[in-house]
């Protein structure tokens, strides 16, 4: 392992920056979501089904606007694409947390369309700002610094919520996401390091066909999948524990969960090779599979925490993929169809194993979701594996594709010696 390349990664002003800066928007994305749901539910006096559809209204905006949002940085850089989601995201939270139900709807698919493309544009700065040897690394740390917003946000949007309306608590931390989108304008780190900038210059920008292979498929649905099997562990976590009596600790065994992935994530990004997320989707399924059959709450939290170790990783290991696979000139294009992966597999799972549970129990649920991934991650490798044989696709940018990756074995790794959602689902 090298943990030293961490130590070098701290003393990069570029991966200080949008680390930070990462965290100032983040943070206000997760608490305000929290927020949200307690507004509708209590402000607005209406149920948790109305506040499903807001929540659902918000997902579909997001997955929508993820590749046309992502676009745009290709084609006219960060402050041209940023600048429209600033002035219309102010006005938009300026007025929402005002008006009843109905109006609500359409003020929060307006802000999911124009949403600031948070996560992706500091994925790539972050690509951008290191050398291909560090890629994975970078993407790690970045991983746990989405665990630490994760963990703070929801904490300070309920304590808004208890100490303030919850119309002034929305207002605050939409608009706290906005002036960290200010900010990130006035900053205006590069999107792609110096050399891919040269090699782009002057060149067509290939069209969607040319890079949108059954490799970057076979990512994005590892992707989506992932993201089903991470919100069954959140549902049945709260399932599980609620029927071992044990409701008082759900918060903290959550939040172990999360410390697993990010100590997870952290091991990976050192690693000498690293397993493609195929094998690390194999992993995370089988032991959420481990999980359903744990007997009591403390088998229940060690294997919970086992499972915890493969989230980042996976996460992360389809971010790397995926930039490895596309030509760097439609990377931002690409994260945010990887964006809308992530927000289509929340929102398929959520409905799937909330189903599982209400029918079979807790038991059931982790089990569904485990198998999902188990089946979907043997069927990607074993079609990814012949593809390898036959000659993997691959994208003029000079990287392999991901079905070469797919096709190694545990120890191979998927890029040279160089993930939320993150263990939660990104918002794109």
């Amino acid at each position: 392992m090298r943990f030293t390349t961490y130590a070098e990664l701290a003393r990069n002003p570029v991966v200080r920056r949008i680390l930070l800066l990462g965290l100032l928007i983040r943070i206000p994305i997760w608490a305000a979501g929290v927020v949200l749901t307690l507004h509708v539910v209590t402000h607005l006096d209406r149920s948790y089904t109305a506040a499903g559809a807001v929540e659902f209204v918000y997902s579909a905006a997001l997955a929508v606007s993820g590749p046309w949002r992502g676009r745009l940085l290709d084609r006219v850089g960060l402050r041209a694409a940023l600048a429209p989601s600033l002035v219309v995201l102010a006005v938009c939270w300026s007025i929402a947390p005002w008006v009843g139900y109905w109006w609500l709807l359409p003020f929060v698919a307006v802000a999911g369309l124009f949403t600031i493309p948070s996560f992706s544009i500091v994925r790539q700065v972050l690509i951008g700002a290191v050398p291909e040897g560090q890629r994975t690394a970078v993407l790690s740390v970045d991983s746990v610094f989405v665990e630490f917003s994760f963990m703070i946000g929801p904490v300070l949007g309920v304590l808004a919520a208890v100490y303030l309306p919850t119309a002034i608590a929305l207002l605050i931390f939409q608009l706290s996401m906005v002036v960290g989108g200010v900010v990130l304008w006035v900053a205006n780190p590069p999107l792609h390091s110096e050399a891919s900038s040269v090699d782009a210059a002057g060149q067509p920008e290939p069209a969607v066909r040319a890079w949108l292979s059954p490799a970057v498929v076979a990512i994005l649905v590892i992707a989506a999948t992932a993201t089903i099997i991470l919100t069954g562990e959140d549902l049945g976590t709260v399932a599980a524990l609620r029927d071992l009596g044990h409701t008082a600790a759900i918060g903290w065994e959550l939040a172990l969960w999360g410390l697993g992935s990010a100590i997870g994530g952290i091991v990976y990004g050192a690693l000498h090779r690293h397993p493609p997320a195929g094998i690390l989707l194999v992993l995370l399924a089988a032991s959420t599979v481990l999980v359903a059959l744990s007997h009591g709450q403390a088998v229940f939290t060690v294997t919970l925490f086992i499972s915890g170790l493969f989230c980042a990783p996976t996460i992360t290991a389809t971010i790397d993929d995926l930039s490895r696979t596309v030509p760097a000139s439609v990377r931002g294009e690409a994260m945010g169809w990887h964006g809308s992966a992530l927000t289509l597999g929340g929102a398929v799972g959520a409905p799937l194993v909330g189903w599982a549970i209400d029918h079979g129990g807790w038991q059931v649920g982790f089990e569904i979701a485990g198998f999902l991934g188990l089946a979907m991650a043997l069927a990607g490798l074993t079609v990814q594996s012949v593809r390898g044989r036959g000659g993997p696709d691959r994208v003029e940018s000079g990287s392999s594709g991901y079905g070469e990756a797919c096709s190694q074995d545990l120890g191979a790794s998927s890029s040279p010696a160089s993930p939320v959602p993150a263990s939660r689902p990104s918002p794109s």
